[in-house]
């Protein structure tokens, strides 16, 4: 269980400069991903596992990703109709990405001709 963690861990730090360069995120929690590094030797092997271990992140995706999209359903045939509301946000922020990189405006077409 150790070494899948360390796995897993290792895979991270390989990997998530390429959600910073795509712009997927604009920044990871340092000090978070730094003391995940002492959990597997010192933490887990001397006092099991670690006391008050924050799920805010993953509570917070299940709630964008399963939640607000099951509100949005018709609750008929609601796991498709889900899957396509997922499909069609992640679509919309990939374009905010793009858009952002290109220069172009934040904000909507009024706000823009409003000058605010």
């Amino acid at each position: 269980m150790i070494s899948q963690i360390e796995d897993a861990l290792c895979r991270f730090h390989h990997y998530h400069p390429i959600f910073l360069q795509l712009g997927v995120v604009p920044t990871f929690s340092v000090p978070r991903q730094h003391s995940m590094k002492h959990y597997p030797n010192l933490s887990i092997l001397l006092f099991g596992a670690p006391n008050s271990l924050c799920s805010s992140i993953t509570e917070n995706e299940h709630i964008k990703a399963v939640k607000q999209p099951w509100r949005r359903s018709n609750r008929y045939n609601a796991l498709g109709q889900m899957l396509v509301t997922n499909q069609r946000l992640d679509k919309i922020t990939t374009l905010h990405v793009d858009f952002t990189k290109c220069g172009m405006p934040n904000g909507s077409c009024l706000s823009d001709a409003s000058g605010k």
